[in-house]
């Protein structure tokens, strides 16, 4: 009873103070809110307790100056090269060069036999001179007025053909001897002593090799970078560095490839080096800020472009891949500060724009590989937990 009287006390009081009915109010209002958030609050910690930042290893790379370059694979091949072809008929009675030796312009290479052309020769100057004294007595003759202008034409005429069988004979006899048309290496010979060759069959092949040609193709982003002239570095598979020049650049593309042909000479006055080697071709260019990295730190974005990983202010930066050149030992890229840090370990874990904690490693071309175990609970890690 006593219990009921103070409840209907206290009601009464409130109706007559209506202000601490607010108040009241108010203190429940703050103790639901404070009692709704507190969770949230709780969670939010939780959340960002179980994602910890990811711990990459970078390595710290300086920029160099390096020329940039335009690097081609060809071949080379000899300056000129030609087939000699028997311009007489008849067997070869002497062999003089052997397959592979050097010789120089006019040299003797072998001989065709005379057969009965020293005869031939014989007759037709002697017929020669027959009638230069046949003309010679009828010019005489017509300035006396003996003889009509007709009798003196055919005098000149036949003058005319008895010198021309002379020439043609000795010229007959010349071709019998094959001489080197220039200095150079005779690469191949056809004919053996006591063969017979008909007019038209080849003889020998005299190749010249000095200087050497290098040809190889250019595409046409690179070609308008060239210039005749221009320095080039060649390597062949056997041998050193070789310096030469370019002396001919194509006006117009091979259709079925779209490239230009180019070709560098390279001296080669002690014939070492042989045509048909496989030839790298690199022209230097001008000189370029270059960071070179080993093969071990590029790495892919989510789209499939090539590129690598650095930190700036603790956050992962994605550049693609600007080759300048490469080498065993890495690759030289353009596009850098002239000095990164290079993600080396956990590359692959993380994302561009990824917040991540950074151990600085000693700088090294080759790093360790990541364990996959590591990196699959690094990525475990980067999930929302449940």
């Amino acid at each position: 009873m006593t219990t009921k009287k103070t409840t209907l006390s206290l009601l009464s009081d409130l109706e007559a103070k209506p202000y601490w009915l607010s108040i009241i109010f108010t203190l429940c209002l703050i103790v639901w809110m404070a009692s709704g958030d507190a969770p949230e609050q709780s969670k939010q910690l939780n959340k960002n307790k179980a994602q910890p930042l990811i711990q990459v290893q970078v390595t710290s790379l300086k920029t160099q100056k390096i020329t940039r370059s335009i690097t081609l694979y060809g071949r080379s091949e000899p300056n000129r090269q030609t087939t000699i072809k028997a311009e007489v008929h008849g067997r070869i009675d002497k062999l003089y060069a052997k397959r592979g030796a050097r010789v120089s312009k006019g040299d003797k290479i072998n001989k065709i036999e005379l057969n009965d052309k020293k005869l031939q020769l014989a007759q037709a100057k002697s017929l020669l001179r027959q009638r230069e004294i046949e003309h010679k007595g009828s010019l005489s003759l017509s300035k006396q007025g003996y003889q009509g202008k007709v009798r003196l034409a055919e005098a000149e005429t036949a003058f005319d053909m008895a010198k021309a069988l002379v020439s043609q004979l000795q010229l007959a006899v010349k071709k019998t001897r094959i001489n080197a048309p220039y200095d150079g290496v005779l690469n191949e010979r056809f004919v053996e002593l006591g063969d017979y060759v008909a007019i038209g069959d080849p003889i020998a092949v005299i190749t010249d090799i000095d200087p050497l040609i290098v040809r190889a193709n250019v595409s046409e982003k690179d070609v308008a970078s060239l210039i005749l002239g221009q320095m080039a570095n060649v390597t062949f598979i056997t041998s050193k560095l070789h310096q030469g020049r370019i002396r001919y650049i194509s006006s117009v593309s091979d259709p079925a490839t779209n490239t230009f042909k180019v070709e560098v000479e390279l001296p080669n006055t002690d014939h070492k080096l042989l045509a048909g080697l496989s030839a790298k071709v690199e022209f230097p260019l001008e000189e370029v800020q270059g960071l070179k990295v080993s093969f071990s730190l590029l790495t892919s974005s989510d789209d499939g472009t090539m590129g690598i990983k650095t930190v700036k202010n603790n956050r992962v930066v994605f550049t693609p891949v600007q080759l300048i050149s490469s080498d065993e030992e890495g690759v030289w890229l353009s596009g850098f500060e002239q000095e990164v840090d290079v993600i080396s370990v956990w590359k692959d874990v993380v994302s561009s724009g990824d917040k991540v904690d950074v151990v600085v490693n000693k700088p090294a071309l080759q790093q360790t590989s990541e364990p996959a175990q590591e990196i699959v609970r690094l990525k475990k890690d980067k999930e929302p937990q449940s």
